[in-house]
C-alpha cells in the first residue's frame, strides 16, 4: 500500500485538485481514494491499469464532494452578471506566457470537457480508459475532446495564440 500511495497519490491529488479547486478538498479526496483501495483492493479485477481505477475512484469521490459543497453552484445568469475585473486577454498574454494563457483558457471550458482534456492531456490516458473512467460511451469522450479541442482553439485565439506556437 504504500509503494502504492507513493507512485500515485501526486496524480490523485493533481486530478482531484483540478476538478474541485479547492488545495484542502483535494487532499481529503487522497485520503478517501486511498482508504477505498485499502478497503476494495481485493475487488479490484485487474480489467484496467491501477491508475485508471485510481482516477475513477478519485472522480466519484470528487463528484460527491462537488455535490455535498453548497457555494460551489452559480446559475449562468448569476455568473455572467458577475463584472469581470481581470485584464482582457491581449494584456494577459502579454504578461504571462503561453503556459499560464493556455491554463487561463482551460479553466472557461466546461467541467465536462475540461475532466476529458485533462484526463486525456495531463493523465495521458486513452479514450477507452477516459470513457471507464467516466463512465460515458467512448464516442462520447470523442465528441466532447472534438468540441473542447475546438473551443480551446477559439479561446486560445482570442487570446493572441494561434496554433503553432513555439
Amino acid at each position: 500500500m504504500q509503494v502504492l500511495y507513493g507512485r500515485h497519490h501526486v496524480r490523485v491529488f493533481r486530478f482531484g485538485l483540478r476538478l474541485v479547486r479547492d488545495e484542502q478538498i483535494a487532499e481529503d479526496l487522497i485520503s478517501e481514494v486511498f482508504l477505498d483501495v485499502w478497503r476494495q483492493a481485493g475487488k479490484f479485477e485487474g480489467r484496467s491499469a491501477v491508475t485508471t481505477w485510481l482516477l475513477a475512484i478519485t472522480r466519484f469521490k470528487a463528484l460527491s464532494a462537488l455535490r455535498r459543497r453548497k457555494d460551489v453552484g452559480l446559475d449562468e445568469e448569476t455568473a455572467n452578471a458577475i463584472e469581470d475585473t481581470s485584464d482582457d486577454p491581449e494584456v494577459a498574454v502579454q504578461k504571462k506566457d503561453t503556459g499560464e494563457a493556455l491554463r487561463k483558457c482551460l479553466t472557461a471550458l466546461s467541467p465536462e470537457h475540461r475532466e476529458i482534456v485533462d484526463l486525456v492531456y495531463y493523465h495521458e490516458k486513452s479514450v477507452e480508459e477516459v470513457a471507464e473512467i467516466v463512465g460515458i460511451p467512448e464516442n462520447t469522450v470523442k465528441t466532447r475532446l472534438f468540441y473542447a479541442r475546438k473551443k480551446l482553439a477559439e479561446l486560445l485565439k482570442a487570446a493572441g495564440i494561434e496554433r503553432g506556437w513555439p
